[in-house]
């Protein structure tokens, strides 16, 4: 995988770009360092670039990308309106509090630009989640976010007491979660319908020693089609 660009283009359409952004790569430019909307506009010769969600810097995978105003403005009304199913990957090496079901809870800022997971549910960050044992300790997750605030999947893992390997920011020691070569959280599918005709885009990782290894291998395979898993019910939940 070459990583000189940060990205790779999965799909392109007439008003938009579904891009697979590698991890390290922040969204908009920070100082010296050029953002992923930059890239694209240089590689592109594109005036314009414009992200209707985002990707934390760590995390790697399919995010999408507006080329005009008007496109950046009906897709993300699909976001705010959660007609964008998305699914993201993850690796722990914790035991958590349970291997499956929802987690949901408000979310406030804690220290150092992290956050953490609150009991009250004025406005809650929305999980649903399976696990899988992939061997030496570690758990494959499936997420489906509901809801799509800031650190929400990384922060609902830590909850259950199953923080992301290399997530120096939920992470407990930091020095565990800097030895390894990359934070292990993925989007690895985003479907959804514009203007009546229906996307859906599936991409697996294609960086860090634990995502290419047979155990996780195996798992995407058992399990192509996340849409199709037996989530736990959103019944009398508050959203």
């Amino acid at each position: 995988m070459s990583t000189e660009l940060g990205f790779e283009c999965v799909d392109e359409q007439d008003e938009f770009w579904v891009i697979n952004k590698y991890p390290g790569i922040s969204m908009h430019s920070e100082n010296t360092e050029i953002g992923l909307c930059q890239r694209i506009k240089n590689q592109f010769n594109s005036k314009e670039c414009l992200p209707v969600h985002r990707l934390d810097k760590v995390t790697s995978g399919i995010v999408l990308l507006a080329k005009n105003h008007k496109a950046a403005s009906e897709l993300s009304l699909l976001f705010q309106n959660r007609q964008v199913e998305k699914y993201y990957i993850a690796i722990s090496d914790r035991k958590p509090k349970k291997k499956q079901g929802l987690i949901i809870g408000d979310m406030t800022k804690a220290r150092r630009g992290a956050w953490k997971l609150e009991k009250t549910k004025k406005n809650p960050a929305i999980t649903q989640f399976f696990s899988s044992s992939i061997g030496q300790g570690r758990r494959l997750y499936w997420l489906k976010p509901s809801t799509g605030k800031t650190h929400q999947i990384r922060v609902a893992l830590r909850s259950i007491g199953a923080p992301i390997i290399g997530d120096s920011s939920y992470y407990s020691p930091v020095t565990e979660a800097n030895k390894w070569d990359r934070t292990y959280l993925h989007a690895y599918s985003l479907a959804f319908v514009f203007q009546g005709v229906e996307y859906r885009y599936q991409v697996k990782p294609t960086s860090g020693k634990l995502f290419v290894e047979n155990g996780v291998s195996e798992c995407l395979k058992k399990e192509q089609n996340p849409n199709e898993l037996p989530w736990p019910t959103l019944k009398n939940t508050p959203i």
